[in-house]
């Protein structure tokens, strides 16, 4: 999960004077920095614990293909239809209607501040190192801080506090500057017996079939590419707007390398028993493996860092996903309402009160980083399978597209979006879709909410007939979590 440039709330977003305006390698360095996240400092650990090596490649594999498809559609839905800029909701809804929409902004904002709870337990996890009360970041020590944490940040941001430039480049380095050296050492420490041990990792019966290992690696590579879309929002800084589609490419290959390399060189220096065995950030534990205790320290001060500065751009991402949409009638009209600086006050404190229950919730289910965020990527795929499928409709129908104009690109990479968002639903299993069926099916009384407040019709027959199946499927999946038969978080 990555931070995005919403320092400046979507609403406040203007036209960049020329003498601001980002060349290429700036554009490309704000694509990396916005995609490098938390995730990408626990990568060792998250793929070994369910694949070997092959399975890992093949995951990253099907992850290019289907992740690159979705960054042309959101650079091609950006030219398509400028219109729609509150978010890839908006996309949802233009093309498939109010009730699609609203649960796709829904998602969008679960994933969000369930991504934030993810946050706020890895930090405490990678303190564990220094003080080790704090566990995996779910002990009460950990909540503890954790919380404070948390009403710290919305104090900062409810005094209209934004990140100045001095704090993000630090952040960014932070967040760059240790992968690449961890990347550089392990390549020289790399050793080839050790990568290809058990190169297709059937000699573990516990990671079942190959396929069965490439199923449990699509969440957390979708997981450390969220944020992907948030690149759009550079558009209005460059200097060529050609030059948007060139950073996103560059950016995302280039952040696609360093994730691969951190996942698959590491299984060159521990075996992936050892990986799997590691507590997070498993960076930590693999430099420390090949340098001594300072690798450790290093990541671990690193991850802190980058984390909070991620939290506090989460937390305001968040905040404005229902301030935006309630502003728009997707979402009822208290989540619009704002402070006298500006800030969505309502949204803030609503989001972070969710925060702070989930980690309660930690706290009682012993609930891990690992969890959380496949809870968080799960959540987010409505919104980019509607994405996609929106993509593809423009093409078929040519809408927004000139008469001569070509439509096989855009529609190969809405196909391509569309169904690499299935397969991932698939690969997400049970457990996850039903925590996210009991997420958003409460979100029905404020869609309706929504609806009454512009006196529109709550549901035409379709909507209808899938709220009752959310519904029903939300109710299934409490009954299922009671009985044991599939856990809860």
């Amino acid at each position: 999960m990555a931070t995005t440039d919403i320092n400046v709330p979507i609403r406040e977003r203007t036209a960049t004077p020329a003498s601001a305006k980002l060349r290429l390698g700036s554009l490309t360095a704000l694509v990396i920095g916005s995609m490098v996240g938390s995730g990408v400092f626990s990568l060792p650990q998250n793929m070994a614990a369910g694949a070997g090596p092959l399975a890992i490649l093949i995951g990253w594999a099907i992850t290019a293909i289907g992740m690159l498809a979705l960054v042309f559609v959101y650079q091609s839905l950006a030219v398509r239809r400028p219109d729609l800029d509150a978010g890839p909701y908006a996309y949802a809804k233009a093309g498939f209607g109010p009730f699609v929409g609203f649960n796709s902004a829904w998602g969008y904002w679960i994933s969000a501040w369930v991504g934030n709870v993810s946050y706020a337990v890895i930090v405490f996890s990678a303190l564990s190192y220094f003080f080790p009360a704090f566990g995996d970041g779910n002990t009460w020590q950990a909540v503890l801080g954790a919380s404070i944490l948390l009403w710290l940040i919305h104090i900062l941001i409810l005094a209209g506090i934004r990140q100045a430039a001095v704090v993000n480049t630090i952040v960014t380095v932070a967040k760059i500057a240790p992968v690449v050296l961890f990347v550089g050492i392990v390549a020289v420490t790399f050793k080839l017996n050790v990568w290809t041990l058990d190169f297709t990792g059937l000699g573990n019966a516990s990671l079942g079939t190959l396929a069965a290992q490439v199923k449990s690696t699509m969440l957390v590579t979708l997981w450390v590419f969220i944020g992907i879309e948030g690149a759009s929002v550079f558009s209005a800084r460059a200097e060529r707007r050609k030059d948007i589609a060139t950073a996103t490419v560059l950016g995302f290959f280039t952040c696609l390398a360093l994730y691969a390399l951190v996942s698959l060189l590491s299984l060159g220096i521990l075996s992936q028993p050892e990986l799997a065995a590691l507590k997070n950030p498993s960076m930590a534990g693999v430099l420390e493996a090949v340098v001594g205790p300072w690798g450790a320290v290093l990541i671990n001060l690193a991850l802190v860092i980058s984390v909070i500065g991620a939290f506090l751009s989460w937390t305001l991402l968040a905040a404005e996903i229902p301030h935006v949409a309630g502003k728009d009638g997707t979402m009822p009209k208290f989540f619009s309402r704002e402070s006298e600086r500006g800030v969505p006050s309502t949204s803030l404190l609503i989001t972070n009160l969710l925060v702070q229950a989930f980690l309660v919730i930690t706290l009682f289910a012993q609930s891990t980083y690992q969890a959380l965020f496949y809870i968080a990527s799960a959540a987010i795929l409505v919104p980019y399978i509607f994405s996609g499928a929106f993509a593809a409709k423009l093409a078929l129908t040519g809408e927004s597209y000139q008469g001569s104009e070509r439509r096989t690109g855009p529609l190969l990479a809405g196909v391509l979006a569309t169904i690499y968002g299935l397969w991932l639903v698939y690969a997400a299993g049970p457990a996850y879709l039903f925590m996210c069926a009991i997420l958003y099916a409460p979100g029905i009384i404020f869609y309706v909410w929504a609806r009454r407040e512009g006196n529109q019709r709550v549901f035409h027959p379709v909507e209808a007939i899938i709220a009752v199946a959310l519904v029903a499927v939300a109710i299934l999946a409490v009954y299922e979590m009671w009985t044991g038969a599939v856990s809860a978080l």
